[in-house]
């Protein structure tokens, strides 16, 4: 039986899990990414990583392929990483052809956002249905589209950018440059910034949620106010798309209903009711194994094909 190991590069941090083919992680690593140290030397730390799972397999079980789930933004044709903001060591490298020939096995490489949509879709909450949209919410706002089980990826490889919709002409500024972003709404740092602004309290958007889960009340107007431009956004993707699976993953989502119920009342308000009503929005169920399972899901894809 041949195991793949899935890997989620962040910027901090490296998790590496080793998957069977029922998509159950038998073994996991976990390591710094340390990306100042240059594309080389990340790839040789992940190498060994491969090598300490790899030992774990029985003699009559094989590896067969690795992949990687990364920041964007990034070229999944090529499997090269571009220019990442906040990785400037590993960015504009080939990193999967890198990896591969360290490895000596087939590699495939993703965004994470994507990575994660897949792993939701095939054995988390999206795995009963064939169509779904999944929207990361953490220090940004990322998405991805799955259609009829086929990732969506746009012409020009952006398809998902739903943290930059504006549900807000007049709303907050936005580092991108435009105003009322999703982003300015619902990301961990937004729900700070506005808690701060609320109170006068500097917190961070782990507390905020930890906060509103106490009951505080402040936090509770902060989460909100971010599930209610959250349904915004959910609203128009809905209209444009009519795709009626939403699945919420990243760290905002640990707050839950207390997100997500604000959501589903304003998603009510902006869209057509026969829309809204087979809408379906709900949280991750594989928290942060998602980008695992999901680059393990394009492993095994790389490796043995569709099918």
């Amino acid at each position: 039986m041949s195991q793949v190991i899935g890997i989620d590069l962040g910027g901090s941090k490296i998790a590496l899990g080793l998957v069977d083919p029922r998509g159950e992680i038998r073994a996991r690593r976990r390591i710094d990414t340390n990306s100042e140290a240059g594309s080389k030397a990340v790839v040789e730390r992940i190498a060994a990583e491969v090598e300490v799972l790899k030992a774990t397999l029985p003699p009559e079980e094989a590896l067969a392929a690795v992949g990687v789930g990364a920041p964007g933004p990034v070229n999944h044709v090529s499997g090269d990483l571009l220019t990442l903001v906040n990785l400037p060591g590993i960015s504009n490298s080939p990193f999967r052809r890198l990896l591969q020939e360290r490895l000596s096995l087939p590699v495939a490489l993703d965004h994470d956002a994507k990575a994660a949509a897949l792993g939701e879709f095939h054995y988390g909450a999206g795995r009963d249905g064939d169509s779904m949209i999944y929207i990361v919410i953490g220090t940004g706002v990322g998405a991805a589209i799955i259609y009829q089980g086929k990732l969506i990826y746009g012409e020009g490889n952006s398809a998902g950018e739903s943290g930059h919709m504006t549900v807000d002409p007049k709303g907050h500024p936005c580092h991108c440059g435009s105003r009322g972003c999703l982003e300015t709404y619902t990301s961990g740092p937004a729900l700070a910034k506005h808690y701060a602004a609320a109170s006068g309290q500097t917190v961070t958007g782990a507390e905020v949620s930890a906060r509103a889960l106490a009951g505080d009340e402040v936090a509770l107007e902060v989460l909100a106010s971010a599930g209610r431009a959250l349904g915004i956004a959910i609203a128009s993707l809905a209209m444009t798309l009519n795709i009626e699976r939403f699945v919420i993953g990243g760290s905002v989502a640990l707050a839950g209903d207390l997100l997500l119920n604000a959501a589903r009342e304003s998603l009510t308000l902006y869209s057509f009711k026969t829309v809204s009503a087979k809408v379906n929005v709900r949280a991750t169920s594989l928290g942060e194994d998602a980008p695992i399972l999901g680059a393990a899901w394009l492993a095994r894809q790389r490796a043995c094909g569709p099918g």
